[in-house]
């Protein structure tokens, strides 16, 4: 049986409805963890505390164009805030909530309200609702799952589940979130791939890690295929697996190297004149280096 719809409804004959009267009615199809003994009330924005979130990168013109379409159609989401000891602190909508802010006319909204939740239930509420609105920068999804994990003590299998992301992804994502806070910063800046991390944290402590840090904080190094050209043979890592520089190739067997080179002087004689010269130099320069 076909489906029926409501007639639509032109712009300007559309109800403004007011959210102080029809909160439960807009907003019923909300995820339902964040429902799960929350409140829905309206609040003054001057009222809510901003502290430090998950997401710390902001797209400006995304922002701005948000703030636009919430004044045109209202908000479609409602924040979430925890009330603690009076204080309502934001956990998930800072997007929205600086939207909000550039709206002169807009003095509230509406909020979920939680109580009563551990420090460990907030964090995940916090990294789910963040990561599901738009594309969070890998740094902030790798920064927040370490701060989960210090929080809680949880095993990456524990993380896991609390979080609803593969083990892989948190196993690479604890790895980026350990690197230097240089790099990082770097790294959002030059918008550089997920992976040139992952990579680099896999190298050894050498002079050559050192010149690719510096590469990567000065943005010539922003893909994976940059890092292969720089690495001795192009070698792809592991993430996790520490890998040895390359060896310089080994002599023949049971040949040291001063019979090495008196195998090529003998083989000299039979090249011309200007080769021969040219190979005679290379070898007196390689046999006083042997001294």
């Amino acid at each position: 049986m076909a489906k029926t719809f409501a007639p639509r409804v032109s712009k300007k004959n559309r109800e403004t409805l007011e959210v102080s009267e029809s909160l439960k009615e807009r907003f019923k199809n909300t995820e339902d963890y964040l429902l799960k003994g929350a409140r829905l009330e309206e609040m003054n924005l001057s009222d809510i505390v901003v502290k430090d979130q998950v997401r710390t990168k902001f797209n400006d013109s995304s922002i701005k164009e948000l703030s636009d379409n919430i004044r045109t159609n209202g908000l479609i989401q409602p924040l979430v805030v925890y009330k603690e000891r009076g204080k309502f602190t934001l956990i998930c909508g800072e997007r929205r909530f600086r939207a909000m802010s550039l709206i002169d006319e807009m003095k509230s909204c509406p909020c979920y309200i939680l109580e009563n939740k551990t420090s460990e239930e907030l964090m995940a509420i916090q990294f789910s609702e963040n990561s599901s609105r738009e594309a969070l920068h890998y740094i902030d999804r790798a920064d927040g799952i370490l701060n989960y994990q210090k929080a809680t003590s949880a095993s990456e299998r524990k993380i896991t589940k609390a979080l609803g992301i593969s083990k892989t992804e948190v196993h690479r994502s604890l790895l980026i979130a350990k690197l230097p806070k240089k790099i990082k910063e770097a790294a959002k800046i030059h918008n550089t791939e997920k992976y040139v991390l992952v990579e680099y944290f896999a190298l050894e402590n050498t002079s050559l890690k050192k010149q690719i840090a510096k590469m990567i904080t000065s943005g010539e190094i922003t893909k994976r295929a940059h890092l292969k050209r720089v690495l001795s043979g192009g070698t792809l890592l592991k993430a996790g697996k520490k890998v040895k520089s390359r060896k310089a190739p080994a002599l023949p067997k049971g040949m040291s190297a001063n019979a090495l080179l008196k195998a090529m002087k003998s083989k000299s004689k039979d090249l011309d004149p200007e080769t021969r010269k040219a190979l005679e130099a290379l070898m007196d320069e390689t046999s006083s280096a042997l001294k």
